[in-house]
């Protein structure tokens, strides 16, 4: 590639990802120039909208052993925080038969062991890429907890506990009063708290992303809003990048647009079946008796965080691409999930969103370079994008800019499929 002060890298995306990359290739002396059709940290981004949490220890994807004979039952169960737009089933049905292939204990557990060293040491990794800068306020070390109806609720997930123990990772159990006494604002209908110490979350990802942005740009790195149409190559090396506004030239590319980088792959001849797995959260403004740390209701699959805003609750499943407008089911599920898990829970309004979780059918994010095209991936993240953003931008920045690396990479080969 030559010399770092003769590279010229493109990253495109603005997300956790890209502007994780940015910024590291900064420090390594590389220029750098961002794209996006949003502004860093808007709401439109998939980046804007996530249960805010550094979840080191979810290393267990939804494939499971067990789901292709639950999920029937899953879908039609009102209670359950797993939907699917019917009308959309045609178009999903490639991608979902290849993501179910993998709901058995052998795919599962590689799987969790691949995931394992991307997100292991997430708050660190944050703390590395935010020391220093204004975006450091909005990280908070803190337990993360895993909230039970019961013993038997929490023992029936034992198979998930056994890959977060494989991953290094054992809870603190608590029960009876030790639950009002770790989190006075949880309802009595919780009858078991898994406690997860030296994790931590982000108080306003929004936020958070629009000042790592500022950091870039403090470091020379140049943002550019527009849309991405195509590439440019010659002698098989990426040469230029084609916006709506202008032909960047570059010596490399980085594609870390989440759900839309699959679009873009195609004009590299990468088909990656990648799917939107939409998620949704409402914002309980200005709250008072919520949690005072995060934490997963499991029987709703849905994370309550006490953010800048108010009680961020965040979750849910729901196939249907990126095109259609929100649905009223998911959001009808957490609002119920909310009032039963804290019923003291006072607040001024509320705001809801919907947000774009980029899956790819085996739940392991495309890292490295495609081929020897210049062109490197970054996404597919899955549901632990800003948990793993920061380290895949060190990784893509090391890799670029020749550093060694000490992390077997294989497992995220974009031309894997």
């Amino acid at each position: 590639m030559g010399t770092a002060a003769s590279a010229h890298v493109v990253v495109i995306g603005a997300g956790v990802v890209g502007v994780s990359t940015a910024i590291w290739l900064r420090r390594a002396g590389v220029n750098v120039t961002v794209v996006d059709r949003v502004k860093p940290g808007s709401a439109s981004s998939t980046s804007y909208g996530n249960a805010g949490v550094l979840a080191a220890c979810s290393v267990a994807p939804v494939t499971a052993p067990g789901l292709v004979r639950k999920s029937p039952k899953m879908l039609l169960d009102p209670d359950f925080p797993l939907f699917l737009r019917w009308s959309y089933l045609p178009k999903l049905m490639p991608w979902l038969l290849k993501y179910l292939s993998h709901a058995n204990d052998r795919d599962t557990r590689r799987i969790a062991g691949s995931l394992t060293p991307i997100i292991y040491d997430s708050p660190s990794q944050h703390e590395a890429l935010a020391k220093g800068t204004d975006a450091e306020k909005w990280l908070v070390n803190a337990d993360y907890s895993f909230a039970y109806p019961s013993k038997a609720a929490f023992e029936a997930d034992a198979y998930t506990w056994m890959l977060r123990r494989l991953a290094g990772f054992e809870p603190d159990v608590l029960q009876g009063g030790d639950i009002n006494d770790f989190e006075p604002a949880l309802s009595d209908k919780i009858g078991l708290l898994a406690v997860m110490h030296d994790h931590g979350y982000v108080r306003d990802p929004g936020q958070y992303i629009a000042a790592l942005a500022v950091e870039a740009e403090k470091l020379g790195a140049v943002f550019v809003q527009a849309e991405v149409k195509d590439f440019s190559f010659a002698d098989g090396q990426v040469s230029s990048v084609i916006t709506s506004q202008e032909t960047i030239d570059c010596t490399q590319v980085v594609l870390a647009t989440g759900v839309w980088s699959g679009d873009l792959a195609r004009k590299l001849g990468l088909a990656v079946p990648l799917e939107s797995e939409r998620g949704y959260h409402i914002v309980f403004q200005a709250a008072e008796h919520g949690p005072r740390t995060p934490m997963m209701i499991t029987s709703g699959k849905f994370v309550a965080t006490p953010m800048r805003a108010g009680l961020r609750c965040a979750g849910v499943v729901e196939f249907g691409g990126v095109d259609a407008p929100p649905s009223k089911a998911p959001l009808e599920l957490l609002h119920r999930k909310v009032r039963e898990t804290f019923p003291n829970l006072t607040f001024e309004k509320e705001e809801s969103w919907l947000g774009h979780r980029p899956a790819p059918s085996d739940s392991l994010p495309l890292i490295g370079e495609i081929g020897a095209s210049g062109v490197f991936a970054g996404f597919g993240h899955h549901h632990i994008g800003l948990t793993a953003g920061p380290k895949t931008g060190r990784i893509l920045a090391g890799l670029i800019s020749g550093e060694r690396q000490n992390i077997d990479l294989s497992a995220y080969d974009p031309q894997r499929f």
